[in-house]
């Protein structure tokens, strides 16, 4: 066992081909080509990370990451279809088609004096182009399920540091120390929910403890890398189980305070039921490969945060549209300060919220006007997760699904029940008695 920077690694494990399942059948052609071309010119060249872990416990990865000794420019001297990307970390894209292989060079976690390792002062990692042996490549990585290389030479597991039995425990557990390692890159914490929720594995006591007391570090984040994060969270068909694992690691309120603090102060809990079932219905979507809009998941996200300052506002004597107005603004400019949500996303995720006190107005102007606005079909998504949630708009989801096929026939309808519980609201006439 060899002493590194950040831990204590196990001397170099290699599984053999008959010790564990990944075929060369499920690695995609263009990775294939890839690490083939490399190992004929000499280098070493290893599929590595979430493609070795997802093919170990049977899944389809969507990418194909490789790991070689050649610096990026030797690879892209290699391959005619590449280009060099990153300033932080700089590696080739070689491009199939549709398809992209990520090619990293080895890093090492030494700094070299060369100006290609650069920290902040908290120990946030900003620049990483430091390169070196596989061994020191292994130790950098963040999980040791990600830490896995599968050689094409010999179609063996390489594993440094423990990860191969973590996989088979269903384990996520950090290389080295957990506080340092979240302090180089805080959006790491993101990344244990994300992949537990995903892989369905539990995360290992020594990762999860520092989280919540480090969780504040997620400000010092780019606003706009958070709002990817999100998409990755919520929109990879985990988004149920990616909020309860926010929640239990105490990262929802730092991500999304308003919306964590109103569903805190809510008793019934229904704002909370009306987000685990639009996450649920989400996941549903991804699952038969429907398409589902940022714009919807923020309007999900945050609709606890809009009911919460809308209530606030209309207590204060605000009249109600305009309320409505502000609470949408106001809770939009408060969330743009930790997760850089896109004008393009936010102005829907807007109109969604306040199509919603249209649904019970039932005039022939109104109807037709609503059934034709741009934002009709996810506001009314909406408004049936809102009864899903709660049972309380029942009538409203009736009316609206009707109004979408005849409205004409809906207001008819409408107007029939109307009339007849008028009729029965309706005081009897008493009959004066003559007198005599």
């Amino acid at each position: 066992m060899t002493q590194t920077s950040h831990t204590l690694i196990p001397t170099p494990r290699s599984i053999a081909r008959e010790d564990h399942p990944i075929s060369r059948k499920s690695i995609s052609p263009g990775a294939l080509r890839v690490l083939y071309r490399l190992r004929e010119a000499g280098h070493g060249a290893f599929l590595v990370g979430g493609a070795v872990r997802d093919l170990l416990i049977g899944l389809a990865p969507k990418d194909f990451d490789i790991a070689t000794d050649a610096t990026p420019e030797e690879v892209k001297a290699l391959f005619r279809n590449s280009r060099l990307i990153g300033r932080r970390f700089r590696l080739a894209h070689v491009v199939f088609g549709r398809e992209i292989v990520e090619v990293a060079t080895f890093r090492s976690n030494a700094d070299d004096g060369s100006g290609d390792r650069e920290t902040h002062e908290g120990g946030r990692l900003l620049r990483d182009n430091v390169y070196g042996s596989i061994e020191e490549d292994a130790i950098r990585r963040d999980f040791t399920a990600n830490a896995l290389y599968y050689a094409i030479e010999d179609f063996s597991v390489r594993d440094y540091v423990g990860g191969f039995e973590d996989v088979q425990n269903r384990v996520l557990k950090l290389i080295g120390d957990p506080e340092q390692r979240y302090r180089e890159d805080p959006v790491r914490m993101l990344r244990a929910v994300r992949l537990a929720a995903k892989l369905d594995f539990s995360i290992a006591p020594e990762t999860a403890t520092p989280i919540p007391r480090l969780a504040p570090l997620l400000h010092e984040a780019a606003p706009a890398r958070l709002f990817e994060e999100c998409l990755k969270l919520f929109l990879s068909g985990h988004g149920e189980a990616s909020f309860l694992g926010l929640e239990q690691q105490g990262l929802l309120a730092v991500m999304f305070p308003e919306s964590a603090a109103a569903m805190a102060n809510n008793r019934s809990g229904a704002l909370r039921r009306v987000v685990l079932a639009g996450l649920r219905n989400t996941d549903a979507r991804v699952a038969a490969d429907e398409p589902v809009s940022p714009a919807f998941l923020f309007a999900l996200l945050l609709w606890p945060a809009y009911c919460h300052a809308l209530m606030g506002l209309q207590a204060s004597g605000t009249h109600a549209a305009e309320a409505q107005r502000r609470a949408a603004d106001r809770v939009t400019l408060h969330q743009l300060t930790t997760i850089a949500l896109p004008r393009r996303f936010s102005v829907p995720m807007q109109e969604i919220w306040l199509l919603q006190t249209r649904f019970p107005m039932r005039q022939r102007k109104r109807v037709v006007r609503t059934l034709s606005h741009p934002r009709f079909r996810a506001a009314f998504d909406f408004l049936v997760l809102r009864d899903a949630a709660s049972g309380s708009h029942a009538e409203d989801v009736t009316f609206w699904r009707d109004a979408q096929d005849d409205p004409d026939h809906a207001l008819a309808v409408q107007q029939s029940q109307d009339a007849s519980e008028d009729t029965e609201a309706a005081p009897r006439r008493r009959r004066r008695r003559r007198r005599a």
